[in-house]
């Protein structure tokens, strides 16, 4: 319903509501949010219009959670997978290698508790998270040597 006017989601809705098939409830869900999504959508186009969407507010708005996820779910959210998920990696002593045109999400780093649900959360485009174990300081064959007397 992109582009439509905020009308025809309000006339819409009206006859949801007025429907007794109980199939017109998912529907109205997905109208309620298209509404929403389009006044999101709105009120950046506005905000870009008159020059107040600027590097900082876009930041600002990507940083707080609850705007954050109301963007992803409307595919408005102003960074791109791999950005929002190296964002979301910073201090988890995880790095991003790569997110795959397949959506394959490839790490390395040891996996911390709620790994695959924090990348979930800010990246629910992801399909799988593969996770490379990090290259160890000391070759394991040092190990089993013995320093020179």
């Amino acid at each position: 319903m992109a582009g439509t006017d905020w009308r025809e989601y309000a006339a819409r809705i009206d006859v949801l509501l007025a429907a007794t098939d109980p199939s017109a409830g998912e529907e109205l869900v997905r109208t309620v949010a298209d509404l929403y999504g389009a006044g999101l959508e709105r009120m950046l186009e506005l905000l870009h219009e008159r020059g107040a969407l600027t590097d900082e507010v876009l930041d600002a708005l990507a940083a707080d959670e609850l705007v954050a996820g109301l963007l992803l779910v409307h595919g408005l959210h102003p960074h791109d997978a791999p950005t929002r998920i190296g964002l979301a990696l910073r201090g988890t002593g995880v790095e991003l290698i790569e997110v795959t045109e397949g959506g394959v999400c490839r790490l390395r780093g040891r996996r911390p508790h709620g790994l695959e649900q924090l990348i979930e959360a800010v990246a629910p485009e992801i399909t799988a998270v593969e996770i490379e174990a990090p290259k160890p300081l000391i070759p394991v064959s040092a190990l089993f040597t013995r320093p020179a007397s």
